[in-house]
C-alpha cells in the first residue's frame, strides 16, 4: 500500500505549504518542489520491474532492443517534461511550464522518426506492388 504512503506525504506536505505560505512563499515553493521530487523518485524506483518485463516480451518476440530502447526514452521524456513542467506551474510561471512541454514534445517527435520511418517502411513493404495486374 505504497500509494497510501505517498497521498500521507502528498497531504501532509499540502497542509504545511498552507500554513507556511503565508509567511514564507518561497520556502512553500522549495517545500511543494522537494516533495514533488521526493515523489517522482520513488516512483521512477518503481518502473525497473515495468522495464524487466518489456525488455522480457521485446525479446519474445524478437523485436530489436534498440527500438524498445527508443520507446522508453520517449516515455522518460515524456515524464521529465511534465515533472519539470509542474514543479515550474507550481512557482505560477505558467508561460516557462507551456515551454518545456513544447520541448518535451519536440524531443519525443525527434525520437520517434526512427520508429515512425521503420513502421511506414514496413506497410509500403506489405502492400502489392502496383503493375496494373486485374
Amino acid at each position: 500500500m505504497e500509494i497510501i504512503q505517498i497521498v500521507g506525504l502528498g497531504l501532509m506536505a499540502t497542509v504545511l505549504i498552507l500554513v507556511v505560505k503565508e509567511q514564507k512563499p518561497m520556502f512553500a515553493f522549495l517545500l511543494a518542489a522537494f516533495t514533488g521530487l521526493f515523489i517522482f523518485l520513488y516512483v521512477i524506483g518503481q518502473i525497473e520491474a515495468v522495464i524487466a518485463v518489456l525488455e522480457d516480451l521485446a525479446n519474445r518476440a524478437g523485436i530489436p532492443s534498440i527500438y524498445l530502447q527508443t520507446v522508453l526514452k520517449i516515455i522518460g521524456i515524456a515524464y521529465i517534461a511534465e515533472f519539470g513542467a509542474q514543479i515550474v506551474r507550481d512557482a505560477g510561471q505558467e508561460s516557462i511550464a507551456s515551454k518545456i512541454e513544447f520541448a518535451g514534445k519536440v524531443f519525443i517527435l525527434v525520437m520517434a522518426i526512427p520508429i515512425i520511418n521503420v513502421i511506414v517502411e514496413t506497410v509500403i513493404g506489405l502492400l502489392p506492388s502496383g503493375g496494373g495486374g486485374a
